[in-house]
Order: structure tokens, then sequence, then C-alpha cells
């Protein structure tokens, strides 16, 4: 029987279970041009958004992620489209023009609006205003609350954004700041970030903050903070420099050319990560080194979650199994306790719990479960039981060089790891730890 012919309607979403309306694999986004200027006394925005894009398929219509902005006026490849129509999450765009398969194209979109959170079962994500300034924490798919775009993270792109706001304020983002110029009291920063990235990572960071430059090799890196938490921030994040060096020979060399840590006025339930980017509430910074373990935690994103990007929510164990474990890694060459005891206390906490998920494919409401998290970490653990030290980590410097600033799956973790001759045995640690619900035994070694 003959196949039907493809739909030229591209599709509603790129497919993924856990967030069946984000995306679309119609295309794939090349770059993202945004010059956003915004009020923050107001809270009013009036932005442009340049997308190129290359068509995966023959195109009569294609859709962007956007939700709760005004647009003003759209053009495809210069022209004023067919037709445009928006729903409360979607702009459907029918060019003037088809597009033919593997065909390049640039989408401009003029918008406005007062942008705020999309709601969803995680709670409220993407932009969202604090008591004097503003935090941009889309994930899982929350970047369509402040640019139009193709929400998922198996479409990657690099990053232009121009930001202007009042001159009082100080605004932070991804890549590298190109530009300051001010004018007129309101002073516009200019950031290109020129790795790919996943839209959710993409952030805007406004607020009164000091910088301060705490590393100048191997890797820049900057800390943004109110005045008044000067010393605690100092005391804090005075071993970050300890930190990069000791992920950079386990992990492999750091992604990215800059590395940015902001600390907010405002009080945050978690610490949040960004593409070259970690985001503290006051709360986590108390001057006593009370969140090493979190600190961790987020720069080890960067290499896990923000360099490589699982393609599907339903690995999500590859970032933050991986971010867990590097607390551990951390604790133990710092002195504090080692990996075989975090595992071990990880096992019993984990013993305590039902065991009803799958890590391996959790479902969308236990993506962000503590179990996986942990449970990932454990696996980690018993393939760096079996492997020993020189091999597990030779292997993980090879995976992450191997899939730098790209996308990646749990088979192409396991091929690395396999590559050292034990194939069988990698993939019954994770058949065990990962894709089976019974916990297994803690080895001791």
């Amino acid at each position: 029987m003959p196949q039907s012919p493809r739909s030229t309607y591209g599709s509603p979403s790129a497919g993924d279970p856990y967030l069946p309306t984000s995306g679309n694999s119609g295309y794939a986004v090349e770059h993202y041009d945004i010059d956003l200027d915004y009020r923050v006394t107001t809270n009013r925005l009036v932005a442009t958004a340049v997308i190129s894009a290359r068509a995966n398929q023959a195109l009569e219509r294609f859709s962007l992620d956007f939700a709760g902005l005004v647009v003003d006026r759209i053009t495809v490849a210069g022209e004023r489209p067919r037709k445009v129509s928006q729903t409360a999450r979607k702009l459907v765009i029918t060019p003037a023009v088809p597009l033919a398969d593997g065909e390049p194209f640039e989408v401009v979109v003029r918008y406005r609006g007062s942008p705020h959170p999309i709601r969803s079962e995680w709670g409220e994500i993407g932009w969202e205003e604090l008591a004097d300034g503003v935090l941009v924490a889309s994930q899982p798919s929350g970047a369509s609350s402040w640019f139009p775009c193709n929400d998922h993270p198996s479409d990657k792109a690099t990053l232009t954004l121009a930001v202007a706001c009042e001159s009082s304020y100080a605004v932070v983002s991804n890549g590298t700041l190109v530009s300051q110029a001010t004018r007129s009291g309101r002073t516009r920063w200019l950031f290109a970030a020129t790795e790919p990235m996943a839209t959710y990572l993409a952030t805007v960071q406004i607020g009164r903050y000091r910088t301060l430059d705490v590393l100048a090799a191997p890797v820049p890196t900057r800390i943004h903070f109110p005045p008044q938490l000067a010393r605690n921030v100092a005391t804090d994040f005075e071993r970050l420099g300890e930190m990069i060096d000791l992920f950079s020979r386990l992990f492999g060399p750091y992604p990215f050319e800059t590395y940015s840590v902001i600390v907010t006025p405002d009080e945050l339930e978690i610490p949040l990560e960004a593409h070259r980017i970690a985001v503290f509430g006051h709360n986590h910074v108390d001057g006593a080194h009370g969140s090493d373990r979190l600190i961790a935690h987020e720069l080890a994103h960067q290499w896990f979650g923000n360099s490589l990007t699982a393609g599907s929510w339903r690995d999500i164990w590859l970032h933050e199994g991986f971010a867990c474990y590097a607390e551990w890694l951390w604790a133990e060459a710092s002195g504090g306790a080692t990996a075989e005891q975090s595992a071990r206390e990880a096992w019993d906490r984990l013993e305590a719990l039902p065991k009803n998920i799958e890590i391996g494919d959790p479902g969308p409401r236990a993506m962000f479960d503590d179990r996986v998290y942990k449970r990932g970490a454990l696996a980690l653990h018993a393939l760096r039981q079996h492997l020993g030290d020189a091999t597990f980590f030779a292997a993980l410097r090879g995976y992450t060089l191997a899939h730098r600033w790209g996308t990646v799956t749990p088979q192409a973790f396991a091929a690395f790891v396999a590559a050292s001759g034990v194939g069988e045995a990698v993939d019954d640690i994770l058949r065990r730890w990962v894709y089976s619900r019974p916990l297994p035994p803690l080895t001791v070694v």
C-alpha cells in the first residue's frame, strides 16, 4: 500500500510526549537575533525577533511557540505572510510562498506587551518580575513567554540579544557582552552567544547589581549581586575557581568562553541554570559556605545540560544525575564526605521512598523528582566503581568533547563508556539503575 505524502503543514509540536504542544519539527532554527526595549518600572516590552531557520520539509505553513504578547508585524523572507493566526501558545504562519525542503528562511516578528510567566504543571516559568528587576527561568518550556521560538531542547541555535532599559539597572544575559551604550537615561546592552543553545537556557536578568570579576583564567568569571550581600558573596563563592579546575580535570575543559553568577535580592526556591550562567537567591548566600553543594551542582550543568543537552525531556537524568554526582565529587575533593559515603546516604533515602518511577522515563510530573537526581547519580557511581577512576573519567572527557554544544541521548553516553570494552556490563548497570523500578543493592568497594 503506498504511503500518503508527508503533510506540508509541518508538525504541531516537536513530538515530545512530555511537552506535547511545544516545538515544531518541520524546521530547524540556526540563529535568534532578539532586540528588547524594556521598561522595568512598568513591565512594558517592545521587541523584534529575527529568526534564521531552515526547512526540514516542504512547508506551506509552520508555527512558532509564543505566549502572552501581541504581534504587530511578521515577515517571512521579507514578505508579509498570506495568513497569521495566534493562539494562547502558538503563532501559525502561512508564508506568501511555500518553503521548499532544505530552504533557508528568515522570520521577523515585531511584538509588544507585558511579559509574564507561563503556567505549567511545574509551576510558573519564563519571564518573571522581581521586587525590583527581572528574572527569566524557562525550564522546560517558558522561553516563549518573551520571544517567539522553537521551544524544544532538540533544536539548539546561536543567539544575539540586545536589551535596553533604565540605566540604573544592570543587565546580564547569555554569551559575551559585546557593547554597552547609554543615552538619555537608558542603557542598551548587547550580548552574543556563539555556541548553539537550547531556548529554555536563554535568559535575561535585570537588577541593581554590583559586578565583581573573580577569575581571569582559566575561565573569565563574574558575579553580579546586590551591594548589601558583598561580604557573603565573597565568602560563599571564593572556591568557585577550585570547582572549575576540578570539573575541568574530571569532565574535560569548561565548554564556554565565560561563566557568570547572579545573586538576586529576592528569595528563590531553588538555584537555576542557564547557558553560561547560574542564578541564586539571596537565601542561598549565607557567608558560611552553606550552598557549596548547590554552587557545584549549577556549575556542573554547564557541561551536562547546557553544552550537552538531552534531546528529549524523558532523558533529564543525563542532566540532573551528572550534576548531582558532581556535588559528591566536589565534597570528596574538598575534604567532605567521600562519593561512596554520599552514595550510601542517597541509597538509604531512596530505599525509604516509593519505587514507582523509572528514571529513564519518569513521566512529565516526575521530571524534577529528587529520585531522578539521586538515582541518576547512583548509576554513575556504579559505573565508576565497575570501571575504575581512570577509565570512567576518561570516558566522560571523551563524551563531553565529542558532543560539545550538541544534543545527546543515553545511547550516546553508553557508547562512550562501552568503548572501554565492557559494553554488556554498562548496559546491565544502566538497565538496573535507570530503566528499572526496583532499587538495586549498592555495591561496596
